[in-house]
């Protein structure tokens, strides 16, 4: 007699493989999803029953398949617009949530400001915004799966802890603990912001279809993710992303992580602001975006604006050889703060890293909610992996 718990792994098994397939493949018939998946018509036709009863796919009309005789198939298409994902990015400067459905669809896309000065802040308004994003998906009639939480550090996976976030003040910070209460008993993951963005554009951005891609994002720190194969490769320890830590600065200027002449201290906003001597609005609570547009902006009829600027793109591009000769990504997508700067910034950057390997650079397409977005696709994967259950 086959245990419970296996009876319950193989279900979900069977249901994430039937997923897949009407994901990567597109709408099919019964018959079709049990060619495709290699299980039973019977398992099909039961787990398509509990697919549709639970709205996570749709009966379509029926379609006449050439060349067979008999009743035309009736195919079965992924849905799931009331079954959603919820992902949530802390920054330190601002905070995002972004929602997809089971199809990809978003539901939901929020940014709100952060004041930099207070890390007890920044937990106390990320409950708040989970709150008040879980209300507005429910008011709205979708059903939350769970949540993951991009954090840009260093991530204890397992245990839902921030080891390292620098930038944020965290230091062994049990976040999940925090913001659980906040999240009515579902699901909760953390994982670091650059390997999130590294999902969300290879599963809905610029990098979809690429099998190795390199993220870099352009916040007030620099980490970057790489996903293989649809999956990301965090390293033995959690820190192959940890990219804005390598020493490939000045080895005099100090990082927030306490050590001299990391490479964010070179390419990350501060070093943006401050080589670039563009004066920020009193008071501004300006994103990386919005900052880097600012600059953008002024460069084009400032020379000493437009120096700066390079001397930021000189920085970029040494470290994109070193990653490019290192990983040997097939593609690198610049985020953040990047994209707006693209028109200064991308002609060295190519030329230094294309004379070293043949890897591509492209600008990202998801801007600051490349995290958020991919935390939300992290969610939907675990449905798609048979980790987590639909009901």
């Amino acid at each position: 007699m086959v245990a419970p718990a296996t009876t319950d792994r193989l279900r979900r098994d069977n249901t994430a493989r039937v997923l897949r397939s009407l994901r990567d493949e597109g709408p099919a018939s019964r018959a079709q999803l049990a060619q495709r998946t290699g299980l039973a018509k019977a398992t099909v036709g039961v787990i398509v029953t509990d697919l549709v009863s639970s709205g996570a796919v749709r009966d379509d009309d029926p379609v006449a398949d050439a060349g067979r005789t008999g009743r035309p198939g009736r195919p079965v298409s992924l849905d799931g617009s009331d079954v959603v994902g919820l992902g949530l990015e802390v920054n330190v400067d601002y905070l995002a949530a972004t929602a997809l459905d089971l199809a990809g669809r978003v539901r939901l896309s929020t940014q709100v400001p952060l004041a930099p000065s207070n890390p007890d802040a920044a937990g106390v308004a990320l409950q708040s915004l989970a709150r008040e994003s879980l209300a507005t998906l429910e008011a709205d009639g979708r059903r939350v799966l769970g949540v993951t939480l991009a954090v840009p550090g260093q991530v204890d996976r397992a245990t839902g802890s921030v080891v390292g976030a620098p930038n944020l003040h965290w230091h062994e910070r049990d976040i999940a603990s925090e913001l659980r209460p906040a999240l009515g008993g579902r699901p909760l993951w953390i994982d670091n912001d650059a390997n999130c963005a590294a999902i969300g554009e290879s599963s809905f951005g610029v990098a979809r279809g690429v099998d190795h891609v390199l993220y870099l994002t352009g916040t007030v720190g620099i980490g970057a993710g790489l996903v293989i194969d649809g999956r990301v490769e965090r390293g033995a320890h959690g820190l192959s992303g940890e990219v804005g830590h390598a020493p490939l600065g000045d080895p005099a200027r100090a990082c927030a992580c306490g050590r001299h002449g990391c490479w964010e201290t070179a390419v990350g906003l501060e070093a943006l602001v401050r080589e670039s001597g563009v004066r920020l609005p009193r008071g501004s609570a300006l994103d990386p975006v919005s900052v880097a547009s600012l600059v953008a902006d002024q460069s084009a009829h400032d020379p000493a604006v437009a120096a700066g600027v390079d001397r930021l793109s000189r920085s970029l591009a040494t470290g994109l050889s070193v990653l490019a000769l290192t990983l040997d990504p097939s593609l690198i997508v610049l985020g953040g703060f990047f994209v707006p700067l693209a028109d200064q910034l991308l002609p060295q950057v190519r030329e230094r890293v294309g004379a070293v390997s043949g890897t591509d650079l492209a600008l990202s397409t998801l801007g600051l909610h490349a995290a958020s977005t991919g935390a939300a696709a992290d969610v939907l994967g675990q449905v798609f992996t048979g980790t987590l259950a639909l009901a």
